[in-house]
């Protein structure tokens, strides 16, 4: 009788552990930025975001990925909508903007405004930030790359982010950086990467990913999510 009893109060000391998995919320990121981030140019299932999601799920981890990429924004964009996206309280968001302010040679010290500001507005609204680098070509002489491509580094350390350096890494690891090799990695128009240049690009950025979904795991622990 009494261990009939012992595995009566064990069941029902069991029974809210296993509600508490069963109910438990995926992790919510927003992934936010330009054309990169929408999928220009691919199928639904072949972008960044498509991409990202395929690849939280066969690691294990528990995530519900949005799409908040806008063609063509730049970081002026992002800031300017960065509010309303953060009114559906996203655990994380990942932001890769900067790319189309380097086509228009916008001033790279707007562009460090422009992203201080969502990364200030994410951080106010309990999200935790992951920021994707781009990187300013050569040919804009040197003054212009150093100033733009320090922008993302030193954001980095100002708010104690999580860093992804360089967003084409994977292709460019791939190439060597070789124009001719580059190629068979982006579309016709030679902007935006083709399915397998994005999937290369999210092969170099797992080490990043893992960083912040750790990151995330840990603040949501603490908060007691």
């Amino acid at each position: 009788m009494r261990k009939f009893l012992r595995q009566i109060v064990v069941s029902l000391v069991s029974i809210p552990l296993l509600l508490t998995t069963a109910w438990a919320e995926p992790l919510r990121i927003t992934a936010f930025g330009d054309s990169l981030v929408q999928g220009y140019g691919l199928p639904q299932d072949q972008g960044l975001v498509a991409q990202l999601q395929l690849w939280f799920d066969t690691e294990g981890y528990d995530v519900a990925l949005t799409n908040a990429g806008v063609s063509g924004d730049t970081t002026a964009g992002g800031a300017a909508r960065i509010d309303w996206t953060l009114a559906d309280q996203p655990d994380g968001v990942i932001v890769l903007l900067g790319g189309n302010d380097l086509l228009r040679a916008l001033p790279p010290e707007d562009t460090r405004a422009n992203l201080t500001r969502i990364i200030e507005a994410s951080r106010a609204a309990g999200a935790e930030v992951m920021l994707i680098g781009m990187q300013a070509p050569g040919n804009y002489g040197a003054d212009y790359k150093a100033a733009f491509d320090s922008i993302y580094p030193d954001l980095t350390q100002a708010y104690d982010l999580v860093l992804h350096p360089f967003a084409f890494a994977g292709m460019a690891a791939e190439t060597g950086e070789d124009p001719a090799q580059m190629g068979a990695f982006m579309q016709d128009d030679g902007i935006h990467p083709n399915a397998r240049g994005v999937a290369l690009n999210i092969k170099a950025m797992e080490p990043t990913l893992r960083a912040f979904m750790q990151r995330l795991t840990e603040v949501s622990a603490q908060s007691g999510g």
